[in-house]
């Protein structure tokens, strides 16, 4: 590798713990001091989709790649590949996205430890909040990655659990030499889904309002009891999808008369033209799904929270929390850059 870049490692114990959102902080808080970064991602699920831009993977993670691994039809030295990779990135900064866990990419000499080594890198550890597990977590990442660890960001705090953090969690952390460079707060926003993406999903027809499928989605609910109780379950759940049946004109109604951003219709039955107008006056999206309800929440469940950034309201969303509350200057001493 270049002698004038630097690589910080971005790691997480486990899968959607924000990896990619702190890193795009880093990387705006960054251009406010003339630093110039490059993001990269070693290892890729295959059909993963890059939050955003990057140099090619250096491999893509799926059944057919560990099998040639473990018939030796694979004996590329992978460590040497990507220090090869890293060396044709010019930066003052190279921001590496390692695996879900620490333990991916082993096979292939890939695992977030073995990569630390194999470059010289430190690493700064992206976890989510868990009140029961957050400092054994920690605690044992210090342990098994050693002086590497110069840090750690806590994610997806609830408000009402910020205090005790910086009041006994953090000092605490900073007295076992796990420095803490940032609290970020619970933010529904970041684990939203666009209705496009939901129609993308969801195989689905649009039957209006096709120029508003960039509002995003924070929540679900299920329209398929009375009125009276779904009214009560609509008006507590903001910017919501309502999964309903094609044939509920009431839910519908009740639907759209609180804040919804999209419904989607089950059971192969057009809405009524009632519904359509009301709709397209509200500017709600509707779309119309082959799947049952059962199935059509699965589908959602698994992608709310797991979708790449890209929409320009997550990314603002995140730029200023890391600005509030991300600790450059002590990551810029942490790494001597």
């Amino acid at each position: 590798m270049a002698k004038s870049a630097k690589c910080l490692l971005i790691a997480s114990i486990e899968a959607y713990s924000g990896k990619s959102a702190v890193i795009l902080g880093i990387d705006d808080l960054l251009k406010t001091k003339q630093k110039t970064t490059v993001f990269y991602k070693p290892v890729v699920d295959r059909g993963e989709k890059l939050g955003f831009s990057g140099e090619k993977p250096l491999l893509y993670l799926d059944r057919d790649a560990i099998q040639k691994r473990l018939t030796k039809d694979d004996r590329l030295d992978y460590p040497e590949l990507l220090s090869e990779r890293l060396t044709h990135l010019d930066s003052d900064l190279i921001l590496l996205e390692c695996g879900a866990t620490f333990a991916e990419g082993s096979l292939f000499h890939l695992s977030t430890k073995e990569i630390a080594e194999s470059i010289d890198a430190p690493i700064l550890l992206v976890v989510r909040y868990h009140p029961e597990l957050l400092i054994d977590n920690l605690l044992t990442a210090k342990e098994y990655l050693g002086d590497r660890l110069i840090g750690t960001v806590i994610n997806d705090t609830p408000i009402e659990e910020l205090n005790g953090i910086y009041q006994t969690i953090q000092p605490f952390l900073e007295t076992s030499d796990i420095p803490v460079l940032a609290v970020l707060p619970r933010e529904n926003i970041l684990r939203s889904v666009s209705v496009r993406e939901l129609a993308q999903r969801l195989s689905a027809k649009v039957l209006c309002r096709a120029d508003r499928l960039d509002l995003m989605v924070e929540c679900l609910a299920i329209g398929a009891m009375n009125v009276s109780a779904a009214m009560q379950v609509f008006r507590q759940r903001h910017n919501k999808a309502v999964v309903t049946g094609g044939d509920r004109t009431d839910i519908q109604i009740a639907a759209l008369e609180t804040s919804t951003n999209c419904l989607i219709l089950t059971g192969q039955m057009p809405p009524d033209r009632i519904i359509l107008n009301r709709a397209e006056d509200l500017e709600v999206p509707i779309l119309a799904v082959d799947f049952d309800t059962l199935t059509t929440v699965e589908i959602f469940e698994e992608a709310f929270g797991k979708v790449p950034i890209q929409e320009q309201i997550k990314i603002q969303c995140i730029q200023e929390m890391m600005t509030k509350a991300f600790d450059l200057d002590r990551l810029l001493r942490l790494i001597n850059l």
